[in-house]
C-alpha cells in the first residue's frame, strides 16, 4: 500500500515485505516466479502486468472494477483486521481526548498551561507520525501512541473551542466527520467517486498547493502575529475551510482505495496497522478542519 495521504507522506504494502510480488528477479529456467514461495510475486516476462503493489496502481487499469483477487491465504489482511486496528487506535485516541478535556481545564488560570501542554502533545505526535511514515513497516505500539499524544492536542484544542469559542463545537465537529465518512464510503462503494490516476494527481496536487499555502500563513503568523495572511479567520478562512473538508474528503477515498487494493491483492494481515493509521490521520484531519470552521462561523457571529 503506497502513500496516498499528504497529511503524512506514509509508507505502506513496503517492497521489501516479500508480499504482492515485489523483489522480483530473473529465475533460471524462464518466466519463473520471481519471490520464492509467494504466490502473489509476478512473472518475469512482466513483473507489472497485474499487481499493483509492484507498480503505480492508478497507471492504466481501471481500479475500479474487474480487480483479481487474491487465493485466500492464512496471514493476509482482512476488513476485519483493518476494522479491529482502525477501532483500536481511534479508541485510544477518544479515550486521550476525553482525559485531556477533564484534566486540563481551559479557564483564564489555566489555559496557559493546557494550550501550551496540547500543543507540545500534537508536535509529539507529528513527529511519532514521521517516524511512522519513513519506516517500512507498521509498528502497531508507534501508532497507538501516536494517536494517544494526538488525543491529549485534540482534547485541549476542543475544549478551548467548545468552552470558549463555540458551545456544543465539538460535538458538531464529531458529527460532521461523521457524516462525511459514511457519504464518501456510500458514494465509494456506488461507483460514483472513481479513483484513478487523473483523481489521485489532482488530490495530490490540491492538498501540495493548500499545505503550502497555509504554512506560509502560520510563518507569518508566527512572525507578524495575529492571523498571518488572513487564510484562517474570516471569509477566506471560511473558505479555505470547506476546501479542506472537500481535500478530506478526497483523502478518504484514497485511503478506501488503499484498503480495497491491499484485500484483492493479498496484502499481509500487518499492513491493517498502517490502514488504521491512514484513516486516522484522515479523521483527524477532517475533525480540525469542521472545528476550525465552526470557530470561525461563531467568532463572525
Amino acid at each position: 500500500m503506497r502513500s496516498r495521504n499528504p497529511v503524512f507522506s506514509r509508507r505502506g504494502f513496503s517492497r521489501d515485505n516479500g508480499y504482492a510480488g515485489f523483489n522480483t528477479a530473473p529465475q533460471a529456467g524462464g518466466p519463473a516466479v520471481a519471490t520464492q514461495g509467494n504466490p502473489y510475486a509476478q512473472p518475469t516476462g512482466n513483473p507489472y502486468a497485474q499487481n499493483p503493489y509492484a507498480q503505480n496502481p492508478y497507471g492504466q487499469q481501471d481500479v475500479q472494477h474487474g480487480a483479481p483477487q487474491a487465493p485466500a491465504a492464512a496471514g493476509r489482511m482482512t476488513i476485519d483486521d483493518v476494522v479491529m486496528r482502525t477501532g483500536t487506535t481511534l479508541g485510544v485516541l477518544i479515550v486521550f481526548a476525553a482525559l485531556a478535556w477533564a484534566l486540563l481545564p481551559v479557564d483564564d488560570a489555566n489555559l496557559g498551561r493546557s494550550y501550551g501542554i496540547g500543543i507540545g502533545a500534537a508536535l509529539i505526535a507529528m513527529v511519532l507520525g514521521l517516524v511512522q511514515s519513513f519506516k517500512r513497516k507498521a509498528a502497531p505500539a508507534l501508532i497507538l501512541t501516536y494517536a494517544a499524544f494526538e488525543g491529549v492536542f485534540l482534547g485541549v484544542i476542543s475544549s478551548v473551542v467548545d468552552n470558549r469559542i463555540a458551545d456544543g463545537a465539538a460535538m458538531q465537529a464529531v458529527l460532521g466527520t461523521m457524516a462525511v465518512f459514511v457519504g464518501v464510503l456510500v458514494a465509494y462503494k456506488a461507483g460514483w467517486i472513481r479513483v484513478n490516476r487523473r483523481f489521485y494527481g489532482f488530490v495530490m496536487a490540491a492538498a501540495l498547493g493548500f499545505i503550502l499555502l497555509m504554512s506560509v500563513n502560520l510563518l507569518f503568523a508566527v512572525f507578524g502575529g495575529g492571523d498571518g495572511l488572513g487564510f484562517r479567520s474570516g471569509p477566506l478562512g471560511i473558505i479555505f475551510g470547506v476546501i479542506g473538508i472537500i481535500l478530506g474528503a478526497c483523502f478518504l477515498a484514497l485511503d478506501f482505495k488503499q484498503v480495497e487494493d491491499g484485500l484483492a491483492y493479498g496484502a499481509p494481515r500487518e499492513e491493517a496497522w498502517l490502514a488504521a493509521f491512514g484513516l486516522t490521520l484522515t479523521l483527524v484531519w477532517l475533525y480540525l478542519e469542521f472545528l476550525r470552521l465552526i470557530a470561525i462561523f461563531s467568532s463572525s457571529d
